[in-house]
């Protein structure tokens, strides 16, 4: 509850909204009740035959009659106390100021009722069938106005809604964002999906109901329960015995339907995963005819939503015929009490008193509309309560991940980092992924400025990791990782990693142009800066010549409108167009054909020159741009040197690349 409330927080920011909403909840209840109240005309005056000119004429003469009726009695109780023993002069007193009590209350009537005489007479009909029609009237435009109210309230909690979960999203999305790299592989990309959509629609919905149905239907009960207690409170009160071992019921369900929409959510983010691994690995799906595998996997998942959502909807059957039972129950008690009482002509019930005089019909029927407006509020609240629960669950959710701080964060007093110009150092670096799992172990190794140093060695052997260190995507568990002598820990992440150009295996490109995906990585750059960087990764040309819309084509999804050697040779122009001082080259010619290899080998040759490059790769021709090469084996440095050192000396340097190199003797 305590998340949920951090997101109404959000929407109480925008204070006249909701003023507006509360507005709008209390003239929709007021005139819920007004509408009832039309009951009590009808019934006294137009079904008795009487025109309202007669009915206020004869409601002054019995409020004139009781007061004076009262002032005779309170009289005679005056002279029975100054002649009663002491110990009855007490109840004598008592039953004075009952009646004074009594009297004080007519004498207000009847001054309400004298001046509103002349308006009754000067303005309404006489005749009890335009009486009929002037309160049919009132029912239609008070109804009118209700519906505009109440299409208000709902506009105006679906405006606090949308902009409380928009500010959520962002801050949501902000975070992520600083979280650090382990974060996306530890909760995955689909989970982190399901809580941006599905978590935070839930929430939204939750606020509506919350500033518009939550706020509404009950003032629209406490409307009527107020209009039946002037009435007869204590009658009310026994109309209401039920109303305790109901609201246990509902408080008893809440809990359970909290948690069933959470295990719910839960389940909805494996689907999202479901979805987002076969889609995206759609083309391996369908070259291992894997269709009816991936079918099973996500009818599984899907079961598993069903089943949640089903108990979900068995809480929330449970709900809706407990607040009608108790509508029916307090509605059966009235029936009976105020039969009893109105029947009879009683205004005490099983030696209990209900009223200072016997009920009318009149007032009864009211009574008992008033009782049945209630229902239907009570009928909405059940939905209420159940949208605002999911609110709840999935508020939790969402905080659960923004409110986690990054594993990786800048110092308080970081140390400047100016342009890379000295050496990179791996100081006696320790790191694994998991805890008791080192990848990497004692690494030592400096990188000149200005070097290229490739980095080999088998599958698991840490090389991957090792580049990791240097943007900062990962600390180390010991040791340190350097840049000209200042411990990337102790300067600002942003000071590391705008001095870095990356290009990995797979090329990351976005939905954007091709200019727009150029300057990604230098917002500020001009025009003819974006063509020159192009020309630089010799990807000017089959832009302008090969593309519909030249430097506006869109890409595509992950690129998925260009090939894979012009990918390549795009994410190489947007590293030229930063201007990086270090460069990481990560199997950035592994998924390349030839020809597309030797384009981005000769833009390399060219841009490395004056750069710290890191080049992490398999292929033996790129090993041709290092200065060095460095062996990784077992998350350990093995060896280092140029290829032909390597290969003299270097066991583990043959075993990885001996055929390559026979081939190429």
């Amino acid at each position: 509850m305590k998340n949920f409330q951090r997101v109404v927080r959000l929407a109480l920011v925008y204070r006249w909204s909701v003023a507006a909403a509360f507005l709008c909840a209390f003239s929709v209840a007021f005139l819920w009740v007004a509408n009832i109240g039309t009951i009590y005309p009808f019934v006294e005056v137009v079904l008795n035959g009487q025109s309202l000119h007669d009915w206020i004429d004869n409601e002054i003469e019995t409020s004139e009659a009781s007061a004076d009726q009262l002032q005779l009695e309170i009289a005679s109780l005056e002279q029975q106390k100054s002649s009663a023993p002491p110990d009855q002069r007490k109840v004598i007193e008592q039953e004075i100021s009952d009646k004074s009590l009594k009297r004080y209350s007519a004498l207000k009537a009847l001054e309400f009722r004298r001046w509103a005489r002349p308006y009754v007479h000067g303005y309404l009909p006489k005749a009890p069938f335009s009486a009929v029609i002037l309160i049919v009237v009132f029912l239609l435009v008070g109804t009118l106005v209700k519906d505009f109210f109440l299409i208000a309230g709902r506009i105006i909690a679906a405006r606090l809604a949308q902009r409380a979960t928009f500010q959520l999203r962002k801050d949501f999305y902000r975070r992520t964002l600083d979280m650090e790299m382990a974060n996306f592989t530890e909760s995955g990309t689909s989970d982190l999906m399901s809580r941006f959509t599905h978590d935070s629609n839930q929430i939204a919905a939750g606020i509506q109901m919350l500033f518009g149905a939550a706020i509404r239907e009950p003032l629209k009960m406490i409307g009527c329960f107020t209009a039946a207690a002037f009435i007869s409170w204590r009658l009310l009160l026994v109309s209401l015995l039920i109303a305790p071992v109901a609201a246990f019921a509902i408080h008893r369900l809440s809990g359970s339907i909290k948690r069933a929409n959470r295990r719910a959510m839960e389940e909805m983010s494996q689907i999202y995963n479901t979805l987002a691994e076969t889609l995206g690995a759609i083309k391996a799906v369908k070259a291992f005819t894997m269709e009816n595998h991936e079918r099973d996997r996500f009818d599984e998942n899907g079961k598993q939503y069903y089943r949640k959502a089903m108990k979900i909807a068995r809480y929330d059957a449970l709900i809706r015929p407990t607040t009608e039972l108790m509508g029916i129950c307090t509605i059966c008690l009235a029936i009976l009490a105020g039969a009893y009482l109105v029947l009879n002509q009683e205004t005490h019930l099983l030696g209990i008193k209900m009223s200072d005089k016997a009920l009318p019909a009149s007032l009864m029927m009211l009574f008992y509309g008033l009782l049945a407006g209630v229902s239907d509020p009570a009928r909405k609240l059940s939905s209420v309560f159940l949208t605002v629960q999911r609110g709840i669950a999935a508020s939790d959710r969402i905080y659960e991940m923004l409110d986690r701080d990054p594993a990786i964060a800048d110092p308080e007093d970081p140390i400047a980092l100016p342009r890379h110009e000295e050496a990179i150092r791996f100081e006696g670096v320790h790191f694994g992924y998991l805890e008791g799992e080192s990848i990497l172990k004692g690494v030592d190794l400096e990188i000149p400025f200005g070097k290229t140093y490739a980095i080999v060695g088998a599958n698991g052997s840490g090389k991957s990791t090792l580049a990791n260190l240097v943007p900062r995507f990962y600390d180390p568990d010991q040791g340190r990782v350097t840049i000209d002598g200042v411990d990337l820990r102790a300067t600002r992440q942003y000071d590391i990693r705008r001095q870095i150009g990356l290009v990995t295996q797979e090329p990351l490109l976005f939905n954007e142009s091709v200019a727009d995906n150029i300057r990604y990585g230098n917002p500020e750059a001009s025009e003819q800066a974006v063509f020159d960087a192009a020309r630089q990764a010799h990807a000017d040309r089959f832009i302008r010549e090969q593309l519909e819309d030249g430097y506006e084509t869109l890409v595509g999804e992950r690129g998925g409108r260009l090939s894979g050697g012009q990918r390549q040779r795009i994410t190489l122009a947007r590293a030229i167009l930063r201007d990086p001082s270090i460069l990481i080259l990560d199997e950035a010619t592994s998924q390349v054909d030839m020809e597309s290899e030797h384009l981005v080998h000769q833009v390399l040759k060219e841009f490395i020159r004056g750069r710290t490059t890191l080049i992490i790769t398999h292929r033996r021709s790129t090993l041709e741009l290092a200065d060095q090469i460095v062996v990784m084996e077992s998350g350990k440095i093995a060896d280092i040197g140029n290829h032909d050192e390597l290969v003299a000396c270097c066991n583990a340097y043959r075993r990885l690349f001996d055929q390559d190199l026979r081939a190429s003797a």
